[in-house]
């Protein structure tokens, strides 16, 4: 996927431990291991979906295969047969109307009266103007990874701007400061581009790549700067912070909108699969019920009892749509802690950033840092 999936190979994914600032991928923010990260946001839904079915399977053959009671004499008891693929005929049903219910509720956010649709379309377009009038382009990108990656630029070019004022002011402390900061913002900025060349809305690149630009803790980070040193900055450098903020600003609900849309677009991909997953599922069930007789699976395949393969296998493809929709709700709700809330908020404790410390009243009071968003779980 994009370069900031597996981020520096950390497997610890500690962001940054002691360092004077938070990290800039995701991978790198989120507490996880390598593999369990790679499951929850990079991995194909349909492998994931596949496996799942594949540990269920293989599970049951295991149980099945070691149990100490012969497995016709065990299938016998009570027809368990029966009740189990009456359960699943049930949950089948009722877990995809679900979802279809679901899917229509997505939907009806599209329906609406022509006033209700007037209006959204004016807010686009007025947020289209906004961007166009700080990227200096008569018309902003149509693509999504276009438009962000516009927006990108841009505060690297605010970034420069501010480098540039910040020379008049005779502060080293201050100057030094700034072009870390700075420099953090360049780097973390091409690599976004990067990435966003070339992806394809509707596959999860786009958003991932958007995740990936740290730009809450930049937004915090800069107007603190700003507040700190407001004595020593010349009106230049003030003007150049303000028109940095204001581009990380747009940065902001630009990728929370793009956000949405992938989430919507992912709901009706699962609601699509789900369905298609739902015939073999039921068809599935209804055999296992009406025509599945111990006595016709005698003897052993590789090993195996064969009518331990045949059950397993059965009810792993009964289970085909609940394997799809939790791969799918694996990534949307990962994604949707991770970035909770909009902006420089701090929903969980982080690592303290050094090289803005406001000291322990802010730090009690906001989970301990002056560190991004995103790392906790909100903007970022």
């Amino acid at each position: 996927m994009s370069e900031g999936a597996d981020g520096d190979g950390n497997e610890d994914a500690e962001a940054d431990e002691g360092s004077e600032r938070p990290s800039d991928t995701m991978r790198e923010r989120v507490p996880e291991s390598s593999r369990k990260f790679w499951l929850l946001l990079d991995a194909d839904r349909t492998l994931v979906a596949g496996g799942i079915v594949g540990a269920v399977f293989l599970a049951l053959v295991v149980v099945g295969q070691f149990h100490p009671i012969p497995t016709p004499t065990l299938f016998a008891q009570e027809d368990p047969l029966e009740t189990l693929f009456q359960g699943l005929l049930g949950s089948i049903i009722t877990g995809v109307t679900l979802v279809l219910t679901l899917s229509q509720l997505v939907l009806s956010q599209e329906q609406g009266p022509v006033g209700d649709q007037r209006e959204r379309m004016e807010g686009a377009m007025s947020f289209r103007k906004d961007v166009e009038d700080v990227i200096e382009e008569p018309v902003s990108p149509a693509q999504p990874s276009a438009f962000l990656r516009s927006l990108v630029k841009l505060t690297q070019r605010r970034a420069e701007a501010l480098s540039e004022a910040i020379e008049d002011v005779e502060d080293a402390g201050l100057n030094e400061q700034v072009e870390t900061f700075l420099d953090n913002l360049r780097e973390n900025a091409e690599s976004v581009q990067r990435n966003l060349e070339g992806s394809q809305f509707g596959e999860f690149d786009v958003v991932f790549s958007a995740l990936n630009y740290n730009y809450s803790w930049k937004l915090y980070a800069a107007r603190r700067i700003r507040a700190e040193n407001e004595d020593v900055l010349t009106d230049e450098a003030r003007g150049a912070f303000d028109e940095l903020v204001d581009a990380l600003e747009l940065f902001g609900p630009a990728r929370e909108h793009f956000k949405t849309l992938y989430f919507q677009w992912a709901l009706i991909d699962l609601s699509r699969t789900m369905l298609y997953a739902s015939i073999p599922a039921l068809a599935t069930a209804v055999t296992g019920i009406l025509y599945l007789e111990p006595s016709l699976f005698p003897g052993t395949v590789l090993g195996v009892r064969t009518l331990v393969v045949v059950v397993s296998a059965a009810v792993a493809v009964s289970l085909l749509p609940f394997a799809f929709l939790l791969s799918y709700i694996l990534r949307i709700v990962t994604v949707t802690k991770r970035t909770l809330s909009i902006g420089p908020f701090i929903l969980r404790e982080t690592d303290r950033s050094q090289s803005f410390d406001w000291g322990e009243t802010e730090a009690a009071g906001e989970g301990g840092s002056g560190g991004n968003g995103n790392e906790n779980g909100s903007g970022g």
